[in-house]
């Protein structure tokens, strides 16, 4: 992706397309990157999905139009790709907090949600060391849990592997660690390509040992790698800098795969993790170079 021009040149298509079909071809064409890396980098930049942006953009036009009353709410409702009046009254309620009817009569402005532009801000961010390694494939076994996304904050499904775990369990997991990378692994799997926002999180180690049964075993496969050095706990300013400063100029791009991020240390056990201060942890961000779109 070449920058915040090419970034709103998108946006601006997206606009345009509220009423059809928006194509990841196209996309993909316009922002010279994939699809995928697209959306993943709108995700971090915007604090909401692609997806989300899109809803939310065109029930802001249809409640709009709905201050027409020659405008039937049918018509409407197939025209934001709404396939019938009733799923079409659920989102809209969802968002407006009224039915498309009752919003026919309402004398004041309703929430809408204007088009998106993104702007550089030059601020106070703090540059990180990246480098771009080919790493060979290797195992990693750890305890595993079936999580759900959340936009921020903590996530419960990890929290209660942390808090499940005890130091006996903790330090035989360590133990295991004979191979790089050293430290332990917090691995996302499943959590870019999730339509249901649910995936699988390892808290792992990598390692040619033999294992107890109830650890779990995956490989993870020969890849290219973004390895991000950076201080956690994550912040929106630190994501922004990743796919709104660096990716656009790196000549790489997100592919589908497992993230990986290795360190800090975990607390086993307690309620909640506690940190005083900025820890230093890697980053692993499966990525290819920039193919060329005409």
């Amino acid at each position: 992706m070449n920058g915040l021009e090419t970034l709103n040149q998108v946006m601006q298509y997206i606009e345009e397309h509220l009423e059809c079909h928006i194509d990841d071809k196209e996309i993909a064409k316009r922002a010279y990157c994939s699809a995928y890396h697209f959306k993943r980098t709108f995700s971090f930049l915007a604090g909401i999905s692609l997806q989300e942006y899109v809803r939310r953009r065109r029930l802001s036009r249809a409640a709009v139009e709905l201050q027409d009353p020659l405008n039937k709410v049918i018509d409407i409702a197939l025209k934001y790709g709404y396939n019938s009046p009733d799923a079409f009254t659920r989102a809209f309620q969802k968002m407006h907090g009224m039915t498309p009817t009752e919003a026919r009569g309402y004398k004041h402005p309703l929430k809408t949600y204007p088009p998106m532009t993104f702007q550089m801000i030059v601020g106070g961010s703090k540059p990180m060391r990246i480098k771009i390694e080919q790493v060979d494939s290797f195992k990693v076994v750890g305890i595993k849990n079936r999580v759900t996304a959340v936009n921020e904050g903590e996530h419960p499904g990890v929290n209660e592997v942390w808090k499940s775990a005890d130091h006996e369990t903790y330090a035989h997991l360590k133990s295991l660690n004979n191979i790089e990378p050293y430290g332990i692994m917090h691995v996302n799997v499943g959590e870019e390509g999730s339509q249901t926002r649910n995936y699988d999180y390892y808290m792992a180690v990598a390692t040619t040992k033999a294992y107890p049964n109830d650890f779990t075993e995956f490989i993870v496969p020969a890849m290219t790698w973004a390895k991000i050095q950076v201080q956690v706990p994550w912040s929106r300013e630190k994501w922004r800098y990743i796919y709104g400063e660096w990716f656009p100029s790196s000549g790489y791009e997100q592919i589908e795969g497992m993230k990986i991020q290795i360190g800090p240390e975990v607390q086993v056990g307690l309620e909640k993790q506690i940190m005083n201060e900025e820890v230093d942890a890697e980053l692993w961000i499966p990525v290819a170079k920039v193919k060329h779109r005409k």
